[in-house]
């Protein structure tokens, strides 16, 4: 394979064309379309490809001949190597203007939809440390950039490193010095954690071999100001996991949840594992105002919980779904895929019963407490599996939607979900996707009995290639 990598040519004084998919940029030489990772339009470049098939290649950059007038600095000092923020080097008008044509070109091409009703996308007012949650990733098998394989080995860090995995590459994890995701104190929270266990010996896993003692620390925070750390590590030995603890309870009074996992798995999935509380509480909590200037809510957020990572754009987003979905007051409504039930609540006061239904059943209790916290009676959540939940008998049994809202995974919707949509009819769908590919090949199919309408994209994830996407769709008539 390395042989054959190496004979594929080079491709020189190649400009950019436009951004693509992945993360990657797009170049077109004699009608071979090329991806490129790190680069920007407007680019012109030196192309070594490295992949060939018979309608594209895979190729880097390795010498820029000019630089695009789109071109902005990185901020992040681990740009070109972390697999995140591929976009970073591209100002972010063009981020947005690139991922406004991504949702249509899906929309258009995959689901055959009128896009005449496309709005302008709505990008994030931060585009730098908006996020509140971040993983990291122990690994006894830290990657070495060139520069650092070149300065030899004294200028290399620990063996080990905390971060984030190379891409494509399980067992290899970039350590990171300074993460512009997320805000103050999450970096020295990170750096003091790795210190720590550098200075007592604390051994970093190894995937391959499972040994080793930390595995990950998770870090979470709100808009209120509380935060949550969890580490998670391989055995149950308090000895050297308490010290740990106290340190970070001591250096970090911004902690206001601090908990752990001993998580003896083959894979670093923690969503079975049990959650201890170590210091403060449980849980943290965040607040989100309602649509228009209704009353502020109440969020609880557990170890487990999921909760839209950009808070703010998260508000936006909500607030979208509530202009589309039109809500009456004697309106039933249902929230298929709801999560922790922060859809559902945001328009529980905009009609008279909510019914959420949601695969995880933590999420679903998350659900109950989070409407009983905000004093709501008109809400019903139900776990289990979409397709095999909503069924004609789940709908005798809580009423006719007038309204749906759903928010699938990244794989979109069941087929037999979309046939009960169909089958049951109510007025309108608002179609929240953060996949606009299977949101098309969804729509196509609702397209029996229903139109799109309004289009609302929302970026949610700067410097990535990610977007959300709202629809509307209304029954024919």
């Amino acid at each position: 394979m390395g042989r054959r990598n190496r004979d594929l040519p080079l491709l020189e004084k190649v400009t950019i064309a436009d951004a693509g998919a992945e993360g990657m940029a797009v170049a077109k030489v004699d009608g071979l379309v090329v991806f490129v990772p790190f680069v920007v339009p407007g680019d012109v470049v030196d192309i070594q490809l490295y992949k060939k098939k018979k309608n594209y290649a895979e190729g880097r950059a390795v010498k820029f001949h000019s630089y695009s007038d789109l071109r902005v600095e990185a901020r992040c000092p681990h740009y070109g190597v972390c697999g995140g923020c591929k976009w970073q080097t591209l100002r972010y008008e063009s981020q947005l203007e690139a991922k406004q044509r991504q949702v249509r070109d899906n929309l258009e091409r995959l689901g055959n939809v009128d896009c005449s009703g496309m709005r302008p996308i709505c990008g994030s007012e931060n585009i730098y440390y908006y996020r509140n949650k971040l993983e990291f990733t122990f690994s006894s098998k830290a990657w070495r950039t060139q520069e650092e394989l070149a300065a030899g080995d004294t200028a290399l860090p620990s063996p080990g490193a905390l971060g984030f995995h190379i891409p494509q590459l399980f067992d290899k994890v970039l350590s990171i010095e300074h993460c512009a995701l997320q805000q103050d104190p999450s970096n020295d929270i990170r750096l003091a954690v790795r210190r720590y266990a550098e200075e007592h010996g604390l051994e970093y896993y190894d995937i391959r071999n499972h040994t080793g003692f930390l595995r990950n620390l998770v870090i979470r925070n709100t808009s209120t100001g509380q935060w949550m750390v969890i580490v998670i590590v391989a055995s149950d030995d308090p000895d050297r996991l308490f010290p740990l603890l106290d340190m970070l309870a001591e250096r970090f009074p911004q902690i206001t949840s601090l908990q752990y996992i001993v998580n003896t798995k083959l894979n670093d999935s923690y969503s079975d594992q049990t959650v201890v509380t170590y210091r403060g509480s449980d849980h943290i909590e965040e607040c989100m105002q309602g649509y228009r200037g209704s009353r502020e809510l109440k969020f609880i957020i557990n170890p487990k919980s999921f909760y839209q990572t950009n808070s703010a754009q998260a508000q936006r987003l909500y607030s979208f779904v509530a202009e589309l979905a039109e809500l009456q007051p004697d309106d039933t409504l249902y929230d298929l895929y709801t999560g922790t039930g922060t859809i559902a609540l945001f328009l529980a006061d905009k009609c008279r019963r909510v019914v959420g239904i949601e695969y995880v059943e933590e999420a679903i209790a998350d659900a109950k407490n989070n409407a009983r916290i905000n004093g709501y009676d008109n809400t019903r959540f139900y776990a289990g599996d979409m397709a095999q939940v909503l069924t004609e008998e789940f709908i005798a049994a809580n009423g006719q939607p007038d309204v749906v809202v759903t928010d699938p995974p990244r794989a979109g919707m069941h087929e037999k979900v979309v046939a009960q949509l169909i089958a049951t009819a109510p007025r309108k769908i608002v179609y929240v996707s953060c996949n606009p590919a299977t949101q098309a090949r969804d729509l196509q199919l609702l397209a029996e009995r229903y139109e799109v309408r309004r289009i609302q994209p929302v970026d949610m994830f700067p410097h990535t290639q990610h977007v959300e996407n709202i629809a509307e769709l209304v029954l024919k008539s």
